[in-house]
């Protein structure tokens, strides 16, 4: 996806190319390697102005190992002034002890560490320091373990910013997919779809495609059995929930499908004629996506105040600090980024 940098600039308080805010993510992962890369990026710095919320420590350590450019500009975070920000910088939230890090591995300090980086990104945004955040892989055993107790970025930000109700899209060029449920077990999954959840879910997927001004505003929406129930048959969510939401939506003119049986939703074809799915649960939309899309694919959160993508892979522990991770997710990430944010998300 291309960002056109005649497009309106996001709304923040900085006079000069968006600033962008990067939170580092888990410091043993790939996220540190990764926002080493875009604040070398100089093709990228002629649209925006990464500031990454990290640890500098860190990042310089990392950048040695990894024979990557160490970063050329570091503030505290307590000290950091947006509007006097001209170039890639680190706002150092000086959270870790860098020389304790053993990379590949999970850690309290990591995950509690990475929290904090969240927090200031969060709060930048939300005070317009910045026009949007992306956020780098987090580990969810190492939060955990610092008792940092959320299921994900997605629940940790919503709490953050006070939205009560948000959804995880999953964007590339070719391929969109919004999920009705996020990090929920199976067995939870059919409690928790609902006409409503449903309907909001089509309507919040219908607003960012139209806001971006997508070619194709269809929207294919997956059910939750087998053979999409087979009218009841082999369950009841369909008729009771999905369809009649649906319906609801079809009234608001929207451009929408029946339940679609998942095992053939992402065929090709249906694929060249959808602009957007729904889908009921995380791996139902996932294996596809990442499938199809996994190099350029990214996490978009809807119902949020502000703007916040990310890479839809996660920490890499098997390849971190070694200088092999893939810089594409996180610049696709920061293209959503800015897109969304120029549009007014």
């Amino acid at each position: 996806m291309a960002y056109n940098p005649n497009d309106a600039h996001p709304e923040s308080d900085h006079a000069g190319p968006p600033l962008i805010g990067i939170s580092m993510g888990d410091a043993a992962g790939v996220g540190p390697e990764l926002c080493l890369q875009m604040l070398a990026n100089i093709s990228l710095h002629k649209i925006c102005t990464p500031v990454v919320f990290g640890d500098t420590a860190l990042l310089k350590r990392v950048a040695a190992t990894c024979s990557l450019p160490a970063p050329q500009c570091s503030i505290p975070l307590d000290q950091w002034d947006p509007a006097d920000t001209p170039s890639p910088t680190v706002i150092d939230c000086d959270g870790l002890t860098a020389s304790e890090v053993i990379p590949g591995q999970a850690q309290a300090p990591c995950g509690r560490a990475a929290f904090e980086y969240i927090k200031a990104a969060t709060s930048a945004a939300v005070q317009r320091r910045t026009a949007a955040i992306v956020t780098a892989p987090i580990n969810k055993h190492a939060m955990h373990l610092a008792g940092v107790q959320y299921p994900g970025h997605t629940e940790m930000i919503a709490d953050l910013t006070g939205a009560k109700d948000v959804r995880m899209m999953f964007a590339a060029d070719n391929l969109v997919v919004t999920l009705v449920t996020i990090h929920v077990g199976y067995a939870d999954v059919p409690d928790l779809l609902t006409r409503e959840s449903v309907l909001q879910t089509i309507t919040m997927t219908a607003h960012v495609l139209q806001r971006l001004g997508h070619d194709n505003t269809r929207i294919t929406v997956c059910g939750l059995n087998p053979h999409a129930g087979e009218q009841g048959l082999f369950g009841h969510k369909e008729l009771t929930a999905i369809q009649p939401a649906i319906e609801d939506a079809r009234k608001m003119g929207l451009d929408v499908s029946d339940p679609l049986p998942p095992d053939t939703a992402f065929v090709t074809e249906m694929r060249q004629r959808t602009g957007a799915y729904i889908a009921m649960f995380h791996d139902q939309g996932l294996i596809p996506f990442k499938m199809l899309a996994f190099s350029k694919g990214v996490n978009i959160t809807l119902g949020l105040p502000i703007v916040r993508t990310s890479p839809d892979h996660g920490t890499a522990y098997d390849i971190a600090w070694k200088g092999t991770a893939s810089t594409e997710s996180m610049e696709q990430s920061i293209l959503w980024a800015l897109r969304l944010a120029a549009q007014g998300k």
